[in-house]
């Protein structure tokens, strides 16, 4: 049978429209977009690569850089010992980031770019074994760091990232606090701190009045996500003295009794609504809410905050988006700009928004 035609231009169109507002796409939340199978998808990627209007990465695909013609054919002649070479250290390479890694990668790809990647651990010791390895090899001109920032040992990490003989930019980090090396420092990274405050006014559109928020241990994102709550629940009149900081994802020892805890400072304060950072505790909640017969979102709403697994859970989790995939790509597309100009181009820093998705956890489901 053969395709129709008109359908799938229509589609491609969709796709590209996504495209442009994300940098990034992956085959499968397109096929659940698209309402089509994830092999439909994977061809109408193929056949816009092959028109140059995409980079396909794996599981998905990416805008092309935004070069002129004649840098384009520049970068196709040029031999391949002048191309930039950047090294890349990550905390993780199971959760998060390899998507951070896809979008880096795509614009490697179009950028003519080598990338090394490196994977790390969240310890600053391990970071710098791992970012040493790449200096000390002499074939990075640049690097994508996202080490750990927290702890006893952060101003001397950050002083001794400052003065690393290759240009450096930090990927969903920042520093807050002033250091010797902070004027020449860059960063790319998600406005979480929105993202919240997103989650936190939806909520609050759809009647909620009491919210609570639980934040992971130990991630450098919760200060930025901290900050979004605060600054919501004071512009909305909404009371901001239910934080919890605590692990209660599955695999938490404990996290049975903290979330039961939660749960009884919820029925305290008359609390309608959770938000949870991450997924994984986001759909710990939601399963010991169902144990206890308590309904989503009816009796409790839910949002979670990174949006990895939040759609497997039962049912589907609203959840923050950050742009993973645009920010490895921003990041790049920043070290190539530093590269090429040198000291003539000013320090960047660089947020970029994330999206809230919306699924059944938070909004109530109207019988006719």
């Amino acid at each position: 049978m053969t395709e129709n035609r008109p359908f799938a231009l229509q589609r491609r169109e969709r796709l590209m429209d996504e495209l442009r507002l994300h940098g990034a796409v992956r085959v499968r939340d397109l096929a659940l977009l698209l309402e089509v199978s994830e092999l439909t998808v994977r061809r109408d990627i193929a056949a816009l690569a092959a028109r140059g209007l995409l980079t396909k990465v794996h599981g998905g695909a990416a805008l092309p850089t935004e070069l002129d013609s004649a840098q384009t054919q520049a970068r196709r002649t040029r031999p391949a010992a002048t191309a930039f070479s950047v090294g890349m250290v990550v905390p993780s390479l199971d959760y998060y980031w390899p998507q951070v890694v896809s979008g880096a990668r795509a614009a490697a790809a179009a950028l003519g770019v080598q990338l090394q990647l490196r994977g790390s651990s969240y310890d600053q010791a391990e970071d710098r074994r791992q970012i040493s390895r790449l200096v000390e090899a002499k074939q990075v001109q640049g690097l994508l760091l996202a080490p750990n920032l927290d702890g006893d040992g952060a101003g001397e990490m950050i002083d001794w990232i400052g003065n690393l003989p290759v240009p450096t930019i930090l990927v969903e980090r920042q520093i807050s606090s002033w250091t010797p090396t902070l004027r020449q420092l860059e960063w790319v990274r998600s406005d979480h701190a929105l993202g919240l405050e997103m989650a936190v006014r939806h909520l609050h559109e759809h009647g909620h009045r009491r919210i609570g928020l639980v934040l992971s241990k130990g991630s450098p994102t919760s200060v930025h996500l901290a900050h979004g709550w605060h600054k919501a629940c004071a512009e909305l009149g909404l009371p901001d003295d239910f934080v919890v900081r605590a692990g209660v994802a599955l695999y938490e020892p404990g996290h049975r009794q903290a979330i039961e805890e939660i749960l009884e400072r919820c029925r305290r304060y008359g609390t309608t609504a959770l938000i949870a950072h991450s997924d994984p505790d986001a759909i710990s909640i939601a399963q010991y809410l169902s144990e206890q017969g308590i309904a989503i979102p009816d009796d409790i709403a839910l949002v979670g905050y990174d949006d990895e697994v939040a759609h497997l859970a039962e049912p589907a989790i609203t959840a923050v988006r950050p742009p993973k995939a645009r920010v490895g790509r921003t990041a790049v597309e920043m070290m190539v700009s530093r590269l090429k100009e040198g000291k003539r181009r000013p320090p960047q820093r660089v947020l970029i928004l994330p999206e809230l998705i919306l699924r059944d956890s938070s909004v109530r489901r109207t019988t006719i």
